[in-house]
C-alpha cells in the first residue's frame, strides 16, 4: 500500500489498497484520520463491499433526499445526465451540517465518470482556522451558528433540475436545523477547526443579520484560498473518503453533454464541540 499525499496539508491517494481486505483496514483508517480525505485508486467493488466497508468506520446514516440505489436504500446515487446541465453539490458545503449530529465522512465511490472533468475539491477547515490571525481567532471562538436543510432541499426547490429529475425528493422532510460552535475540536485529534459552510449555515446566533452575513463572508473568502485545497481527479473505480468535521468540498460541474455516475455511503458521526 503506498500512500501519496496530494498537497502539503490536505489528502491523500492510496494505490495497491484493497477495501474488501479487512487486514489493511487500520492503516487505511489512520491515513483517513491523517489525511482526512483520502482516495484508493483502482477499487473493484459491488454495492455490498461498499457497505461493508464503511461499516467499519461506524453506523450508516440513510440520506433523506438522495435518490437510493435500487436494492440498496443506504447508498445514495450521486448523478449527472448526459442532458442535463446542473450538478449536485456544485456549492462549497459540509454534508450534514444542519443535523444535530452531523455524518462523520463521506465514502464516494466512482463509477461512470466523463472522459474529462467532473472533479471534487476539499479544503482544510483546520488549517483555515490556524492561518486566522490572533484577534480573528479570538472574536470567532465561542460563537454559535444555525445551519438548515429546508433551503436547501425544502419545497422551495421543488422546481430545480435535481428535483424535477427525480436526483432529489422527499423535499418534505427538510425540516432540520442545528446549532453547532463556529470553531469546534475534531472528535478524533482534538485539531480545532472552522464550522461553518456556504450552504448550510444560516447565521451566526447574536449578530445582526449585516453582522452575521459580514463575518460569514470574510470567514469563507478566507477559506477558499488554494493554499488549504487539494483537488481530487476521479478515474472510474476510485472510492474517496473524506472528513465532515475536517473539510469542506465542492463537485465541478465542468463535463457538459458526459455522464457522472457515482455512489455514495455516509458514516454516522458523534456530537461537536469546542
Amino acid at each position: 500500500m503506498d500512500i501519496r499525499p496530494l498537497t502539503g496539508g490536505l489528502g491523500a491517494e492510496i494505490i495497491g489498497a484493497d477495501v474488501k481486505d479487512s487486514g489493511q483496514f487500520e492503516d487505511i483508517r489512520a491515513a483517513f484520520a491523517k489525511h482526512s480525505v483520502i482516495v484508493l485508486r483502482e477499487q473493484s467493488v459491488a454495492p455490498d463491499d461498499h457497505l461493508e466497508f464503511a461499516r467499519r468506520f461506524g453506523s450508516i446514516n440513510v440520506n433523506r433526499f438522495f435518490k437510493p440505489v435500487d436494492g440498496h436504500p443506504e447508498i445514495a446515487t450521486v448523478l449527472k445526465e448526459r442532458d442535463q446541465k446542473e450538478a449536485v453539490g456544485e456549492g462549497w458545503h459540509t454534508d450534514h451540517s444542519y443535523d444535530q449530529i452531523p455524518a462523520m465522512g463521506s465514502i464516494l465511490h466512482a463509477i461512470e465518470m466523463p472522459p474529462y472533468g467532473g472533479d471534487t475539491l476539499f479544503v482544510s477547515m483546520g488549517a483555515a482556522y490556524e492561518a486566522l490571525s490572533d484577534p480573528m481567532r479570538a472574536f470567532v471562538d465561542g460563537l454559535v451558528a444555525v445551519h438548515s436543510s429546508r433551503h436547501v432541499f425544502g419545497v422551495n426547490t421543488l422546481d430545480s433540475e435535481a428535483a424535477k429529475s427525480g436526483r432529489l425528493g422527499n423535499s418534505e422532510a427538510a425540516t432540520q436545523d442545528a446549532r453547532h460552535p463556529v470553531v469546534i475540536a475534531h472528535p478524533l485529534s482534538g485539531r480545532l477547526g472552522l464550522f461553518v459552510n456556504p450552504v448550510f449555515t444560516t447565521h451566526i446566533e447574536g449578530l445582526s443579520a449585516e453582522e452575521s452575513a459580514a463575518v460569514l463572508e470574510v470567514l469563507y473568502e478566507h477559506c477558499k484560498q488554494p493554499e488549504f485545497q487539494c483537488r481530487v481527479r476521479w478515474q472510474a473505480g476510485d472510492i474517496t473518503m473524506w472528513d465532515n468535521r475536517a473539510t469542506w468540498h465542492k463537485a465541478i460541474n465542468d463535463y457538459q453533454g458526459f455522464r457522472r455516475l457515482m455512489h455514495r455511503v455516509t458514516v454516522e458521526g458523534e456530537p461537536l464541540s469546542n
